[in-house]
């Protein structure tokens, strides 16, 4: 499984990045940069497992690379091994401090290199599938409202940044009270699962995720996405949940399970707060609910 993972070498010595590189390339997937400024640039673009971090070089050096990368959201879990040609205690204590995860001298080892990046790497996966299963509801095995608040957070700040419309749906199994006190919790259980994966099921950009909310609510964060292009996407979800033709005979507006969905979009990025964007979901699934459920209704924040 650590086959191939992504790591990224820093280092202005070309020798000393051909060597790593020869070392390392048999079991991962290489990547070189001669300085600080293009690590943090290339980081920006593609994901790695790992970065091997030079602390001498011209420019931002290594211990100014180290914080940046702690300072951004995206970046601050990737492991940092320093490597540098100097022995001082207190420069490698520095490096600790400011979050590395080793430290390797100069002139280093082959060995010592690839066992100090295999430990790292199954810390690294430790650490991952601590944080996937700490972010995923345990009933329906899809996102949980910890996933779900962090990603809107990160998705609703690139919107103000850029600009570009972000939209958030609040999705409700209607009469879901009477569906449990009808058919049992059992049956109840299993029909929050066969909902969830239907929904999950209807994301196809990778940009779209469904979490769970809370009890019988579900949500849906959808970046670059305007007003038309969310109810679109609305009536795909209820047509999914529609189709799994779950009998409901407690129902009061269906013969089957149907969802109401409240729709809030910010076209322009000027909402200031993400929670904004979901009471104004939440304002509009109340909406759905009250004119006789298995309806969406969509609300716009922004002023155009």
């Amino acid at each position: 499984m650590l086959k191939k993972a992504k790591i990224l070498i820093v280092d202005d010595d070309p020798l000393n990045r051909l060597v790593l590189e020869k070392t390392l390339a048999n079991d991962h997937e290489i990547f070189l940069v001669e300085s600080g400024e293009k690590a943090l640039t290339f980081v920006k673009s593609t994901a790695v497992d790992l970065i091997i971090l030079d602390i001498v070089m011209p420019g931002i050096n290594g211990y100014e690379v180290l914080i940046q990368l702690k300072e951004n959201s995206t970046t601050h879990a990737i492991p940092v091994i320093f490597i540098s040609a100097n022995t001082s205690h207190d420069d490698e204590a520095k490096g600790f401090e400011l979050g590395a995860m080793d430290y390797i001298a100069k002139p280093f080892s082959p060995a010592i290199v690839r066992a100090r990046v295999r430990n790292q790497l199954l810390i690294k996966q430790k650490n991952d599938l601590l944080e996937m299963l700490a972010s995923i509801d345990g009933l329906t095995e899809i996102p949980n409202r910890r996933y779900l608040d962090e990603s809107l957070s990160r998705e609703w700040r690139r919107s103000r940044r850029a600009g570009t419309p972000l939209s958030v749906l609040l999705i409700d199994i209607d009469h879901f009270k009477r569906y449990n006190d009808c058919y049992g919790h059992r049956a109840g259980d299993d029909c929050l699962k066969r909902v969830a994966h239907a929904l999950v099921a209807a994301c196809e950009r990778g940009t779209d995720f469904v979490a769970r909310y809370g009890g019988e609510e579900f949500a849906a964060v959808l970046p670059d996405i305007n007003q038309y292009e969310a109810l679109e996407f609305a009536n795909k979800l209820r047509d999914a949940v529609n189709a799994l033709a779950i009998p409901h005979k407690a129902s009061l507006n269906a013969a089957h399970i149907t969802i109401s969905i409240g729709v809030a979009t910010t076209e322009f990025g000027q909402v200031y707060a993400e929670h904004i964007l979901l009471e104004e979901a939440d304002l509009g699934l109340y909406q759905a609910k009250d004119s006789g459920r298995d309806k969406i209704i969509a609300r716009v924040i922004d002023a155009s």
